[in-house]
């Protein structure tokens, strides 16, 4: 970890919403625990806090049952908390597009609570996690996401004078994240199955949990209030990531 970052980390307490996902899970590996005086895991999940507790063991970190989209369980969450990633979201293109007034309710109206939590609570910086998506949406996902986008920008804007500094990076696709395409195209060829392309044209920008990891790291160290961090990322259309996977994967098992 680079130097910057462990003199801003030293002794500070920082929290995870949707912190027991595929980046927060991520984030605790990688970063050393006794810098900090707190890691707060702040989610709904239950059974993955108790999955983490017994994981990782360690007094440092500590577990927030609560939802964004409850004001009051994310206010008293961020009580004398230095840092925010927010990561907390409803992020797959179906469930988002069968429910998107949850979407809503989670992506925008949650992200709001998050913002005034911090906001609130003199939170030094908050860093949330946006999405490729949400520029120029086709889905409710990433129309949710543009307009988390417009309302970190708002606050920034309405709160000028604040000390706590809000800022967001704009994800690619997290390769063989919880949910994503990798896993499943992987699984539908072990079982031999059709494998589910909708769109073989459909691009995708790829990066893999490091990178993500990275992405948010440079803007905790960088971003000033209202900025948006866009990665350069290589791309990909979808028929070519299943045709890959089926080559290696084929290979693979015939050794």
């Amino acid at each position: 970890m680079k130097n910057d970052l462990k003199k801003k980390f030293l002794n500070k307490t920082l929290l995870i919403t949707g912190g027991t996902g595929s980046f927060g899970q991520a984030l605790i590996k990688k970063i050393p625990f006794n810098l900090f005086n707190e890691i707060r895991v702040f989610s709904r999940d239950e059974r993955k806090q108790d999955q983490m507790r017994n994981k990782f063991s360690n007094k440092k970190i500590k577990f927030y049952i609560g939802d964004v989209r409850d004001s009051q369980s994310i206010l008293a969450a961020t009580k004398n908390v230095d840092y925010v990633f927010h990561a907390a979201a409803l992020k797959q293109v179906p469930s988002c597009e069968f429910y998107p007034l949850e979407a809503v309710k989670t992506n925008i109206i949650g992200s709001d609570n998050v913002m005034n939590a911090v906001i609130s609570n003199n939170v030094k910086k908050c860093v949330i996690l946006s999405t490729d998506k949400a520029v120029y949406p086709i889905n409710a996902m990433g129309m949710t996401k543009g307009l988390m986008e417009k309302v970190m920008i708002s606050k920034t804007l309405e709160y000028k004078k604040n000390e706590t500094v809000i800022c967001a990076t704009r994800y690619g696709n997290v390769m063989a994240s919880r949910g994503s395409v990798i896993p499943l195209f992987i699984d539908q060829i072990k079982k031999n199955k059709n494998l589910t392309v909708t769109n073989p044209k459909m691009t995708r920008f790829m990066m893999n949990l490091d990178e993500s990891i990275d992405l948010v790291f440079n803007a905790f160290l960088n971003g000033l209030p209202g900025d948006i961090f866009v990665p350069k990322a290589p791309a990909s259309n979808i028929i070519n990531i299943a045709k890959v996977l089926k080559k290696y994967l084929i290979q693979t098992l015939l050794l």
